[in-house]
């Protein structure tokens, strides 16, 4: 009896402890299929192929602020509805790290267009406009202006400054 017992408890000890755990490392963000104005972030394995395996309930930073999401066949869709053109900064953590992408989502009419922005982008346009005003003093003006309309048709779109220097710190972070 004992002996049945003690090999009962092994086996279900090997059961869990072999169990595979469902992690979100990578996700791709695409409009909902029913045109509703909203985003779907679709769960997708490290060649951007689907994983639907991942089903249940996952936190995300969906641009600062806290969702809960609802994962089905890998798909879960995020609730509040996109108005206009806007940036958005989706945030991932788990055991294996931190998982983060910026959307820029162009809205044309009923249509959402969303566009994966790599993060490195955001620190090398600047780098490169304080670079060609100290090269060339003549074009400072050109890129003081140049500048100030990437801050703006940034901040405009909603890519504040905290969500801009976390984007760029995410992305030097991946990096190595």
């Amino acid at each position: 009896m004992k002996l049945g017992f003690i090999l009962f408890f092994l086996c279900l000890i090997s059961f869990f402890g072999f169990a595979q755990t469902s992690e979100i490392n990578n996700f791709l963000v695409k409009e909902n299929l029913l045109k509703n104005n909203k985003l779907a972030i679709i769960a997708a394995d490290s060649l951007d192929n689907p994983n639907e395996n991942i089903n249940g309930i996952y936190t995300f930073s969906v641009s600062g602020f806290t969702q809960s999401l609802k994962f089905n066949d890998g798909i879960a869709v995020l609730p509040l509805p996109i108005e206009r053109s806007t940036f958005i900064y989706l945030k991932h953590q788990n055991d294996s790290g931190t998982h983060s992408k910026l959307v820029y989502v162009y809205k044309k009419e009923n249509d959402l267009s969303p566009h994966a922005i790599n993060s490195l982008w955001l620190f090398i346009i600047p780098v490169l406009l304080v670079i060609i005003a100290f090269a060339f003093r003549k074009l400072i003006i050109f890129a003081v202006i140049i500048f100030l309309v990437f801050v703006y048709f940034n901040h405009s779109s909603g890519l504040n400054l905290a969500t801009f220097f976390e984007s760029i710190f995410d992305g030097l972070k991946n990096l190595f």
